[in-house]
C-alpha cells in the first residue's frame, strides 16, 4: 500500500498542505513544535480516525478555525483509492472512502494499515497497563473485524456493569445478562491477546537483538487471571465485593502485557536506550505481524525515533529501516539533517525513492537532496 498525496486544511498548526510523497522514504526536518508530529498525526488520523496524542476532534482543528479537511489518494491493492475527512466542533467526523460515507466508522480500521514509532512509546514500558493492552487491541483489531467487535461489545457491557455498580443496584436479572456478555466476548479477547503476543514475541526478539547489538535476551507475555468456573460465574461471586468498589475489578480489561529484558522488568530496571530499544523493536514486530496478516505493507511512521539512543544504535535502526525489505513506504521526521541524510545516503537520488521536506510553522517546503 502506498499513499500517493496528502492534503490538509486547518488540521492542527496546518493551514493548508497540499503534499506528494516518495513511494519508499519520505523525511521532514524541523524544530521542535513547528508541525512534523502534526503530519505524521494525520497520516495516522487518516488510517485509525483518531488522534495518537488522544485529542478530541475538536482539538484537531487549527485555533480560530470552524472547520478541518483531509484528503488522501492512496495506491491499495493496485486500485487508486481516496479517502476524505471532515472535523467540525459538535458534530460527528465526516468519513468517506471513494466519495461514499461508511455505514459504521469502525469499517474503515485495517483498511489502510500505520504502525507508528514516536516518544510517546516510553509510556508503553512504563505507563499504566491501559496502555499495553491498546497496544495489543490496536494490532488485532486492525487484521481481525471479530476482535474489533468483541472488544466494543465487551466494553459496552463492561461500562453498563459499572454503572449499575456505582448506583448500588441489586438487580440480580441485569447483572446476570451483563455478566454472560461480558464471558462470552471476554472469552475471546483473552485467545487472541495470548495467540497475538506470542506471535508478535517471535517476530520481536530478532528485532531486539539487532537493535541492541548484543545478546541479552528480551521477552514479552501476557499476563492474565484464569476463571476456572467461568468469567460470568466469576463475576456473579464478586458482586458485593465490586460493589463496595463502584467498578469492575475481574476481566480482561485488567490484564496486562509484560515486557522484561535479561529476566527483569523493563519499567522497573532498564536504562532510557534499553527502554527505547525494546519499544523500536516492538514497533517493527508489529509491522511484520500486521503486514502477514493482512497481505498489505502498513505506513510505517517514525516520528524523533533517535533521541536517547548512543550512535551504534542509532546506525543499526537506520540500516534495518533503509535496507530491510520489511518495511514498504515510510515517514521519518528528525531535527538533525545528519540522521536524516545518513538514511538515504546509500539510495540513488529521485523522487521515486526518498523526498524531503523542511518544515517551519506548519509550511512544508521540499528539499533538493
Amino acid at each position: 500500500m502506498i499513499l500517493r498525496s496528502l492534503a490538509l486544511a486547518n488540521f492542527k498548526n496546518i493551514a493548508d498542505a497540499s503534499l506528494e510523497f516518495s513511494p519508499k522514504i519520505n523525511c521532514f526536518l524541523g524544530d521542535n513544535g513547528m508541525g512534523k508530529s502534526n503530519l505524521l498525526d494525520a497520516l495516522y488520523f487518516m488510517s485509525l480516525c483518531k488522534s495518537f496524542t488522544g485529542a478530541t476532534d475538536a482539538l484537531l482543528i487549527r485555533r480560530g478555525e470552524s472547520f478541518a479537511t483531509l484528503r488522501a489518494h492512496y495506491l491499495r491493492r493496485g486500485i487508486d483509492e481516496e479517502v476524505t475527512f471532515g472535523l467540525q466542533p459538535g458534530r460527528r467526523k465526516s468519513v468517506k472512502r471513494g466519495g461514499k460515507p461508511y455505514t459504521r466508522l469502525a469499517e474503515h480500521i485495517g483498511v489502510f494499515p500505520v504502525v507508528l514509532l514516536s516518544p510517546a512509546d516510553m509510556e508503553l514500558t512504563g505507563g499504566e497497563p491501559s496502555e499495553r493492552r491498546r497496544f495489543l487491541d490496536q494490532i488485532i483489531a486492525q487484521s481481525d473485524r471479530r476482535y474489533f467487535d468483541a472488544l466494543v461489545r465487551y466494553n459496552a457491557a463492561l461500562e453498563q456493569r459499572n454503572r449499575l455498580l456505582k448506583d448500588e443496584s441489586d438487580d440480580a436479572g441485569l447483572y446476570e445478562a451483563l455478566e454472560l456478555q461480558l464471558e462470552m466476548n471476554g472469552e475471546y479477547i483473552i485467545a487472541r491477546r495470548r495467540e497475538t503476543t506470542a506471535e508478535l514475541e517471535k517476530i520481536f526478539m530478532p528485532y531486539y537483538a539487532a537493535i541492541a547489538g548484543c545478546d541479552e535476551p528480551a521477552t514479552l507475555s501476557y499476563s492474565t487471571t484464569e476463571y476456572p468456573e467461568g468469567l460470568a460465574a466469576h463475576l456473579a461471586a464478586s458482586r458485593t465485593r465490586d460493589r463496595a468498589l463502584h467498578y469492575t475489578a475481574s476481566g480482561p480489561h485488567r490484564d496486562d502485557l509484560v515486557f522484561a529484558v535479561d529476566g527483569l522488568p523493563v519499567r522497573r530496571t532498564a536504562s532510557q536506550g534499553q527502554t527505547k530499544t525494546f519499544t523500536t523493536a516492538l514497533r517493527f514486530a508489529q509491522y511484520e505481524l500486521l503486514r502477514t496478516n493482512l497481505g498489505l505493507k502498513p505506513l510505517l511512521l517514525l516520528d524523533d525515533i533517535f533521541d536517547k539512543l548512543d550512535a551504534g544504535r542509532v546506525s543499526r535502526i537506520m540500516s534495518i529501516v533503509a535496507t530491510a525489505d520489511t518495511f514498504g513506504q515510510i515517514f521519518i521526521t528528525d531535527t538533525n539533517r545528519r540522521h536524516l541524510d545518513e538514511i538515504v545516503a546509500d539510495i540513488p537520488a529521485s523522487a521515486d525513492n526518498y523526498r524531503m521536506w523542511h518544515v517551519e510553522r506548519g509550511a512544508f517546503t521540499e528539499i533538493d537532496v
